[in-house]
């Protein structure tokens, strides 16, 4: 089975839109996935290790969407008294409008309308998260991805994605033909089964962005993660 990518045809939450109930529904939609098939686990196994109790630490969520996974970790620094201060990118102005309003009880969190290839926060973050964005882009791109969380890291990286295979393409044909069933969800979630990297493939890009000793595992209901600890600036 191999990945079907063509540039030209966007997902329709990438196209240029206004703030719609159709986008809305989408991006609740989508929290809702991320709650109940493991995306908020998968983030929450890594948070937890790399936020302490007490700590202050910085952190930017790269093609956030609707910023559920930054009201994730800042509700968990909340309940263990650290600090988080968040910036959560993204490059859809309606998307980012839905997502601080949804955020308006989260001081701690920032959201800018930015392209994760051309932004430049002129900083480095101690986390840097990318939830299943990774195949929303062509392979070439998505080197440059895996490159830039590693230039605007002094510590962490986590970039979590689907991984292709029977199961993934089955399941969500399953859940947009029963449950989520709006056009949009069921439009993109089809596409993003055929976009999605292999676990070999999200290994070899991260080769490729010249990742080293890097963690790699596959989660539960499709998905897989590659991330870095400790990283030391000085090696760039």
């Amino acid at each position: 089975m191999q990945r079907q990518f063509d540039p030209a045809e966007l997902e329709m939450m990438d196209r240029p839109q206004p703030v719609s109930a159709e986008l809305e529904r989408d991006l609740s939609n989508l929290q809702q996935l991320n709650k109940y098939f493991g995306s908020y686990r998968l983030v929450l196994s890594f948070v937890r290790r790399w936020i302490k109790p007490g700590a202050h630490i910085s952190i930017v969520d790269l093609a956030t969407g609707s910023g559920d996974i930054p009201r994730l970790i800042a509700d968990h620094a909340r309940r263990i008294g650290a600090r988080a201060e968040i910036d959560a990118l993204d490059q859809q102005r309606a998307t980012v409008e839905i997502a601080r309003k949804l955020s308006a009880h989260y001081p701690e969190i920032s959201y800018l309308e930015a392209n994760i290839l051309e932004w430049d926060p002129g900083k480095a973050y101690d986390i840097v998260l990318c939830s299943l964005a990774l195949h929303h882009f062509r392979d070439e791109d998505a080197v440059r991805v895996l490159q830039r969380c590693r230039e605007l890291s002094r510590r962490f990286v986590l970039v979590a994605d689907l991984r292709r295979g029977l199961f993934l393409t089955v399941g969500v044909y399953l859940l947009t033909a029963l449950v989520f069933r709006e056009p949009m969800t069921r439009y993109d979630g089809r596409l993003s089964a055929a976009r999605a990297f292999s676990f070999a493939e999200l290994r070899e890009l991260a080769d490729e962005a010249n990742w080293q000793n890097f963690g790699h595992k596959r989660f539960r209901f499709g998905r897989q993660a590659i991330w870095l600890e400790k990283i030391d600036n000085h090696s760039r």
